[in-house]
């Protein structure tokens, strides 16, 4: 409880000084040969946008190794011979990568956001990791409904990990591609008070009607939520698109839907997207628009009505198996436990008593 009151006295004391934030949108290639050649690529894009002074620095979805192309144009038939190199090139978290991750964001001292395909075991997940600038992982997150395509190859997140962590760019919060379209999602983001909202997309997906739904979509979290949002896509050289489809018919639904961007709070572009090509979006970050933005409209505040409308968030991590450890399972430990269950048996004889009731009506009987 300690913990907690100091970390929001730390981001009150932050909101009343005067911040600036410089943040960077990171829209590269991939290398599709390697998670080896990706993470280069990563380290050099790091090293870059902090020579530009960046602080806070986002990749797009899955960047590491790659993301699944394979999966939305060919038939899973197709599919398996890729997958299992998706399984071979995977991120372990934690591992090397994430050592080296650390270890640049901590010599660099920027914030990092990374879209990884983690392994774990036998499975693979739509992750999101944020790093500190002091290096630490202060948040590893799963996206909780893979789309379309996508549940062929990875498995489902969980409700822990819809989490908002105190960085030192400020509070951030971060969602995977088409989890912007569960309201839910964001709002259990949103009743955190994230100050900075990180998106990420594949990019290069789907043609250019994805870019504008994107943008739609990352402009309307903004404003609801009264927070920045730094959004990196990926991108697809002409040779990597030919590689992935060898049919050229498909391949067409391999460009486009690239939408690098950043988000004020008020709905606009901090600085003019970034919708085709490779490069890096730097903008600032003026952190006095939050408060401007919500002192008009605070969703989950001064403007919300939890009397009426209010959100279940199961924080709970979802696990295959429940153990206690040194005693059998389950096990009644206290009168809290004894009181509970006390009360679901006599709410259980009640709904019995009245089931009696109603079957001996319908038989004719007497009350």
């Amino acid at each position: 409880m300690a913990d907690a009151k100091s970390s929001d006295k730390t981001s009150e004391k932050r909101s009343a000084e005067k911040r600036v934030v410089r943040a960077a949108a990171v829209q590269i290639a991939p290398s599709l040969d390697s998670l080896e050649g990706t993470l280069t690529r990563v380290l050099a894009a790091l090293e870059e946008a902090a020579g530009k002074g960046a602080q806070l620095v986002v990749f797009p979805e899955t960047f590491l190794p790659w993301y699944p192309y394979f999966s939305f144009v060919l038939p899973p038939v197709l599919t398996g011979a890729e997958h299992l190199r998706l399984y071979d090139n995977a991120v372990t978290v934690p591992g090397p990568v994430t050592e080296a991750v650390s270890a640049s964001a901590r010599r660099l001292g920027v914030v990092v956001v990374l879209g990884v395909n983690e392994r774990d075991h036998g499975s693979l997940y739509n992750a999101q990791l944020i790093f500190d600038a002091d290096g630490s992982l202060t948040l590893k997150r799963r996206k909780i409904t893979p789309t379309f395509h996508e549940r062929m190859i990875w498995g489902q997140g969980d409700g822990a990990g819809l989490k908002v962590v105190d960085t030192a760019v400020g509070r951030v919060g971060a969602l995977a591609c088409w989890e912007h379209y569960n309201p839910l999602a964001r709002y259990a983001l949103m009743t955190q008070h994230e100050e900075i909202h990180v998106a990420q997309f594949p990019g290069a997906l789907v043609g250019p009607i994805f870019a504008e739904q994107i943008e739609v979509t990352i402009r309307h979290h903004a404003l609801e939520s009264g927070c920045f949002v730094v959004n990196a896509t990926g991108w697809l050289t002409e040779e990597q698109i030919a590689r992935i489809s060898p049919d050229e018919r498909l391949r067409k639904a391999l460009t486009g839907g690239c939408m690098s961007a950043i988000i004020s709070p008020e709905g606009s572009h901090v600085v003019p997207p970034l919708t085709t090509g490779e490069g890096i979006l730097i903008a600032d970050l003026d952190m006095a628009l939050i408060t401007k933005r919500k002192r008009m409209m605070d969703s989950v505040g001064h403007y919300a009505r939890p009397e009426l409308l209010s959100l279940h968030h199961d924080t709970r991590p979802a696990v295959p198996v429940h153990t206690a450890a040194g005693a059998p399972f389950p096990v009644q430990t206290g009168s809290v436990s004894d009181e509970a269950d006390g009360s679901r048996q006599r709410t259980h004889a009640a709904a019995d008593a009245a089931a009696d009731q109603r079957v001996a009506v319908l038989r004719g009987a007497p009350r």
